[in-house]
């Protein structure tokens, strides 16, 4: 009777691992877009914060030790630089630049709204929900902006969504007349 219990326990366990994606979230829609750079991201990120709190504790050891202390001022000054920009800039600059990094895109058909996982500065994942009328196309190409969602910037690979309808929506290509196929096959 017991181990019936263990293994019909574990089936059942395994079965709901194998068939519900940790990326399912009903309440967001359906998945349109899944970010193949997530983990990298995350991975980069969060080196970077370990080695700037690596830094941060170290840094008095490697004042004590290395007597950088009792040099001149130019001598601490340039120390204190190098160690503030791996410190500070890198992580913040990385924060920056993949703030906008959309890891997976969720899209409401009844609602017509998208709602956009990305991490934020504390490398959990933030929602942010917008309407299709929401989404602005920049001008000019950005290096790390495919389109706005209000004010925020968003960067998604259009090569990565399994359907390219769901692109063409989002970005609001399938409202303008000269992307409609009924009128380029006349």
């Amino acid at each position: 009777g017991f181990i019936f219990q263990v293994t019909s326990f574990q089936g059942v366990a395994f079965r709901s691992l194998s068939t519900s994606s940790p990326h399912d979230h009903p309440e967001h829609g359906r998945l349109v877009y899944k970010g193949n750079l997530a983990t990298r991201v995350l991975g980069v990120k969060f080196f970077s914060y370990s080695t700037s709190i690596f830094n941060l504790f170290m840094m008095p050891y490697i004042m004590l030790k290395s007597g950088i202390g009792v040099e001149s001022l130019l001598v601490q000054a340039a120390f204190y630089g190098l160690i503030g920009v791996f410190t500070f800039v890198t992580p913040v600059t990385l924060h920056i630049l993949t703030k906008g990094y959309v890891i997976r895109l969720y899209y409401k058909d009844e609602v017509d709204t998208y709602t956009a996982i990305t991490y934020n500065a504390i490398l959990a994942e933030k929602a942010t929900v917008f309407h299709q009328k929401d989404v602005k196309i920049p001008d000019i190409t950005k290096m790390f902006t495919t389109f706005y969602a209000k004010t925020k910037s968003m960067l998604v690979n259009p090569t990565l969504f399994p359907n390219p309808q769901d692109y063409n929506h989002l970005m609001g290509y399938d409202k303008s007349s000269f992307f409609k196929f009924e009128e380029l096959e006349e």
